[in-house]
């Protein structure tokens, strides 16, 4: 028995149970008129197995009652089951769908503005390409590698929603089949270009890895979300998204480059997400890949933190003088508060 809201499936075993009781009959002797194993018999009463249109005109014979009227109570008790797991499925996803930051999903365009709770559910389906919200958590569904600044349920949500909205817009991207030593080739040309405006980087950068199979997105931040970057395969290429929140040139930069790690490192695709070790590994290549460690190291032991100083370090390091103050407030060397005017502010389009 299926129940719901408004739906009470039976099964038709129901009827014949109440058939076996007026007559007193066993399902053991049930079973020998019906030329069928008790088992299946059992299976029969309590649902488990179709009446099929054989067992149907076996009944007549052994009841008396019509195989019409069998088949006709299977087909009720079927139709019953789907009404009832459907209600009982969006009832769930209403309660899901509350949890999505849905007006801002469609403020962006990226879904249809509606304040109809199940008109919510079934635009959210369409979104993510499922039959239930529930299975956009499915291991085979969402295989995510990125880099938050929190994680809380809500926020676990909101990165799903923007994910797909980057998977969504990466296949209007043509991308090369995936080349990861191409990308380790093109490292160098890609830091070389944290010296240019936006204008004249991204869509280099874009090239530069698509032509590795990799599909560059950005997308504005989605509030809750805590997100920074994202990477994940879809199909034959990687889509690598970055959201418009923290417009520091070395936010900008370090999120790319940590993205770019989980694909180097080779912790795109896997079952269970990225590890905490795996965040930590891609901040480390990162952070090295941006700024030669051991030329960093001797920066530090020389201890002059001067602006002069540290445009000079950036200069001859080839990149922007930014990330190396971004560099070194994440590492203590200085305040948070001190050297900011060195940091460009990035206008990223989405």
């Amino acid at each position: 028995m299926v129940r719901s809201r408004s739906y009470i499936a039976t099964p038709p075993g129901a009827t014949i149970k109440e058939q076996l009781n007026d007559r007193g009959m066993s399902q053991k002797e049930f079973a020998a008129r019906m030329d069928m194993s008790e088992k299946h018999i059992s299976k029969l009463i309590n649902g488990d197995v179709q009446l099929t249109s054989d067992v149907a005109v076996r009944l007549e014979m052994v009841l008396g009652v019509p195989a019409k009227f069998w088949n006709n109570l299977e087909a009720i008790y079927r139709e019953k089951i789907v009404k009832a797991e459907a209600e009982n499925a969006m009832d769930a996803d209403v309660e899901l769908a509350k949890q999505f930051p849905y007006s801002e999903m469609a403020k962006f365009g990226w879904i249809q503005e509606t304040r109809e709770a199940k008109e919510k559910v079934v635009y959210l389906r369409k979104y993510f390409e499922v039959v239930e919200l529930s299975l956009i958590g499915s291991d085979q569904i969402t295989r995510i590698a990125c880099r938050r600044l929190a994680i809380t349920e809500k926020s676990d949500l909101a990165l799903m929603a923007w994910a797909q909205e980057a998977k969504i817009k990466a296949r209007d991207i043509q991308t090369a089949p995936i080349n990861i030593k191409g990308l380790i080739a093109a490292m160098p040309d890609i830091r070389k270009m944290t010296v240019l405006k936006p204008k004249e980087f991204c869509p280099r950068i874009k090239k530069s890895l698509a032509d590795c199979g990799i599909a560059l997105i950005f997308l504005p931040h989605l509030k809750g979300s805590f997100l920074q970057g994202a990477s994940f395969l879809d199909g034959n290429k990687i889509v690598v998204g970055l959201t418009a929140r923290g417009k520091d040139a070395d936010k900008f930069w370090f999120s790319l480059f940590h993205e770019l790690a989980h694909i180097v490192l080779g912790h795109i695709g896997q079952a269970n997400g990225t590890s905490d070790e795996d965040e930590q590994d891609a901040d480390a290549w990162s952070s090295n890949t941006l700024i030669v460690a051991e030329e960093f190291d001797e920066f530090r032991y020389e201890g002059d933190y001067s602006e002069q100083n540290v445009l000079r370090f950036a200069k001859n390091q080839g990149i922007a003088p930014g990330i190396v103050v971004g560099r070194m407030q994440r590492e203590g060397m200085i305040k948070y508060s001190m050297l900011n005017n060195l940091k460009e502010q990035y206008v990223i389009v989405v």
